[in-house]
């Protein structure tokens, strides 16, 4: 950022604002996804996100980095929205009732994240505070795990861990104090810890890699074969199946079988799958071939977690109205295979 470009945006130049935000779209955009966990719930807050940077442009007196004043907006922006009764997780419809699950879970509002959208962001370097590698910091587990935190824990723990703000920065952000952060922190900390993967877990390969383009196309085969044997063959002993924001979950080649058999009976037709990736993951959006014409309408899209040479956790969203974000379309024409 330059003395001059800034001052030319404070004038009402928008080429010049352009020119000092566009370094910082895509990041604050994954900003807000982590707190929001929804794809258009991020685009819509980072839309207000710069228009109040522009209003408030004249404000912006340069104690901090242009970043760090960008990143204070959001968050707060995000904080309010999740106060907002229209930002709560919108009601589902239920699904036809599913053999007895695992466990049941707390309804969480959670989209997958579509990987080109991380192209712009990947090599951004966090704060020297931060705990959290960028892939890790992506991945639906962790994801996941933010949304049962209470929302300023939440925010308290990106800024801090995953960004690598110093605890005098978020304070100064949440116009609150060290000690009320670090407490924050800690509290957000013991419960995340319990929902994310073991650090002992083995690795899944690289992504994109000879590795992992075997298993994800073996299961692929296995599903649109209808082969659920198949596809049970290829999961950890310890796999989880969710469905989020359903409360539904299934863990274990038994489980997982028996809620898979059960949904292939209701549908009556194997799926179709086209790859995709979300959250740094491979991942398929999955389409319902019609039964009176050669042609397969949107049904959901899955997200494969990895570990190994083994699928650890299926993520299943049902709601098709993210495929845009994918480039998947709206529908498949043709005959499977």
């Amino acid at each position: 950022m330059t003395e001059r470009t800034l001052s030319r945006a404070r004038a009402g130049d928008e080429e010049a604002f352009r020119e000092l935000i566009e370094p910082y779209r895509g990041e604050l955009q994954l900003h807000c996804y982590r707190i929001l966990g929804s794809v258009q719930d991020a685009e819509d807050l980072l839309q207000e996100t710069l228009l109040a940077a522009w209003r408030g442009l004249e404000r912006f007196a340069g104690r901090s980095s242009l970043r760090a004043w960008l990143y204070r907006i959001a968050t707060n922006r995000c904080l309010n929205a999740l106060r907002h009764k229209g930002r709560r997780p919108r009601e589902v419809a239920a699904i036809a009732e599913p053999p007895r699950p695992t466990r049941r879970s707390e309804p969480i509002r959670l989209e997958p994240y579509p990987d080109a959208f991380l192209e712009t962001v990947a090599d951004t370097s966090p704060g020297p505070e931060a705990r959290y590698q960028f892939r890790e910091a992506v991945g639906l587990a962790f994801v996941t795990g933010l949304q049962h935190l209470p929302p300023r824990q939440r925010v308290v723990l990106v800024l801090r861990d995953v960004l690598g703000f110093r605890g005098a920065e978020v304070a100064d952000m949440l116009e609150t104090s060290e000690a009320g952060v670090k407490g924050a922190l800690q509290r957000a900390r013991a419960t995340l810890e319990t929902r994310l993967p073991a650090p002992d877990r083995e690795q899944a390969a690289p992504p994109r890699s000879a590795g992992e383009r075997e298993l994800v196309s073996r299961f692929a085969d296995a599903v649109e074969s209808g082969d659920v044997d198949g596809v049970v063959s290829l999961l950890a002993d310890d796999a989880w199946l969710t469905m989020p924001p359903q409360p539904f979950e299934y863990q274990g080649h038994a489980a997982i079988a028996s809620f898979l058999h059960d949904r292939a009976a209701l549908r009556g037709v194997p799926l179709r799958l086209l790859p995709a990736r979300a959250n740094g993951q491979p991942a398929f959006g999955c389409y319902l071939p019609d039964a009176d014409a050669a042609i397969a309408h949107p049904y959901g899209l899955m997200v494969l977690t990895l570990e190994g040479d083994r699928i650890s956790a299926i993520t299943w969203f049902g709601d098709s109205r993210v495929f845009p974000h994918f480039g998947l379309p709206r529908t498949l024409r043709g005959e499977p295979g």
